[in-house]
Formats: structure tokens, sequence, C-alpha cells
């Protein structure tokens, strides 16, 4: 049992971490990037050092070789005036300058080494960096565009809607309000026509609207008949 509650304890942790990971997904993709351009200057700088140490072994390197190229001149006319003695003098010296001048080339060749190696790596690192940097901004703007889709529909589409409902009521009590208005207006000329037929009918002007007694008398006599 305590086993199983330990083992529940670091899956729920690493629940956690993992969520808290994809939920700043974005803002620790930048900050790494950052830290790799940092880490791309100073890989940089690095390589500038070992060029500028490989740029001085060179010029030590000329230098030795003229060194070496004025004794032996040197020595080969000691020898020639017969001075044995400065001769060797020269030679011994030149002995010294060509050992000195295999370290200076083997230093070279190192640097020249390592040089390559690191202008590699860097080249690669900077491609690396700028592939991630471009699906950064992919990243950046599709989190954006989701952030967009995620409010129009709880935002602006309700407030669509509800706009739209509220047009729609106060279009049907406009139109409700004319109908009643055009009801009143016939109603109210109806209403003056009839009155004024009536006043014309009793006044003796055309037919009676109503039917006289005499007239409803005459009529039953006939059927009595």
């Amino acid at each position: 049992m305590f086993k199983m509650i330990t083992t529940l304890i670091r899956a729920g942790t690493a629940d956690a971490e993992e969520a808290f990971t994809d939920a700043h997904a974005l803002t620790l993709l930048r900050q790494q990037l950052r830290d790799a351009a940092e880490g791309l200057e100073g890989a940089k700088r690095a390589v500038a050092v070992v060029m500028a140490y490989a740029a001085r072994e060179r010029a030590a390197a000329a230098r030795i070789a003229g060194q070496i190229a004025d004794l032996e001149s040197r020595a080969v006319a000691a020898l020639g005036q017969g001075r044995e003695d400065l001769a060797t003098e020269a030679a011994a010296a030149i002995a010294g300058l060509e050992a000195e001048a295999e370290a200076t080339a083997r230093a070279l060749a190192q640097y020249d080494t390592e040089t390559r190696r690191l202008r590699e790596t860097v080249a690669l690192a900077e491609q690396r960096l700028r592939a991630l940097q471009r699906g950064k901004q992919i990243a950046d703007a599709a989190s954006r565009t989701q952030k967009l889709r995620g409010t129009l529909p709880d935002g602006v589409t309700a407030s669509l809607t509800e706009a739209e409902a509220t047009l729609a009521r106060l279009q049907a009590r406009q139109a409700h309000a004319e109908a009643v208005e055009t009801a009143l207006a016939d109603l109210g000329l109806a209403t003056s026509a009839e009155a004024t037929v009536t006043r014309l009918a009793a006044a003796g002007c055309g037919a009676p609207l109503r039917p006289e007694a005499a007239q409803v008398l005459a009529r039953l006599r006939e059927k009595a008949l």
C-alpha cells in the first residue's frame, strides 16, 4: 500500500510538471532560444580566440623561418671565411630554431583542427537556432490565432446573436404597432362612413337601412295568402 501511495504521489507530481510545462511551453521556448543564442555567441568568441592564437603561431612560424634562413646564409658565409667556430654557433642556433618551428607547427595544426571543428559546430548550431526561431514564430502566430478563435465564439458570436434577437423583437413590435395604427385608421373611416349613411337614410335619402313596420306587415300578409 505504501509503495502504491508513493507511486501515486510521484505520478501526480509528474502530471503537474507536464501540465505546467505544456501551459508555459511558448514562454519556456522563448527563454531557451535566448539561452541558446547567448551560448552561440560564446562559442563564436571561443572560435575567435582560437583563431587569434593560430594567427599568433603563424606569425611566430614566419619569424622563425626568417631567422633560420638568415642564420643559414650567415653560417655559409662563415664557412666560406674559414670561421668554423661561428658556423658551429650558427648551426646550434638553427637547430634550436628548427625545434621551435616544429613545436609551432604542431600547435598551429592543433589550432587549425580545433578552429575547423568549432566553426562546423557553430555553423550547425546557427542553422538549428534559425530553424527553432522560425518554429517559434509559427508557434507564436498559432497561439495568437487559437486565442482569437477561442474568444470569438464566446464573445463576438454571442453578442451578435443577442443583437440579432433584439433587432428581430424591435422589428416585430414596430410591425405590430403599424398594423394597429392601420386598423384603427380603417376602423375610424368605416365608423365615419356608417354614421353618414345612417343620417342620410334617416333623412329619407336613399333606401332605409332598417325595414319599416309597414313593410314587415305587408310581407307577412303576402305569406298569409
